[in-house]
């Protein structure tokens, strides 16, 4: 995989962004006395599970386009797909898991899986207008 160091460019961008935001919405919980043991686990394994996340779709989409490069298009789009229902299974069944246990709150669980896309939109705001993208 000949692009692998962008791939791990930018899952260092979306875990420092990650890690800003789970802190920035602990402070939202602590400012509306909230926070509580429940509410750190979950915004640590959101986190982590939207950070693993990110970095299996990037390694999975870096190599759809290797095979892509390769005149095999079929078997990149097959590569995309299978790598989107396996994240998404595995995705589902921890979140499952970790609500079924009782030990996270379910908000602080799911918040951080949103935040890549705005995560993402403010890395493309501070590129370099002559940067291309990776």
């Amino acid at each position: 995989m000949s692009t692998r160091n962008p791939v791990y460019r930018e899952t260092a961008a979306i875990a420092i962004g990650e890690v800003l935001c789970v802190g920035l919405m602990l402070g939202i919980y602590a400012l509306a006395g909230r926070l509580d043991r429940s509410v750190v686990l979950g915004g640590m394994l959101g986190g982590l599970l939207s950070i693993c996340n990110f970095f299996f779709m990037a390694v999975g989409a870096s190599l759809a386009a290797d095979r892509a490069e390769q005149q095999n298009v079929k078997g990149g789009t097959a590569l995309v797909r299978m790598s989107f229902l396996l994240r998404y299974l595995v995705l589902f069944l921890i979140l499952f898991a970790a609500a079924k246990s009782k030990r996270f709150d379910l908000l602080a669980l799911v918040l951080p899986l949103v935040f890549v896309r705005p995560i993402l939109m403010l890395g493309e705001f501070s590129r370099k207008s002559g940067e291309k993208r990776s």
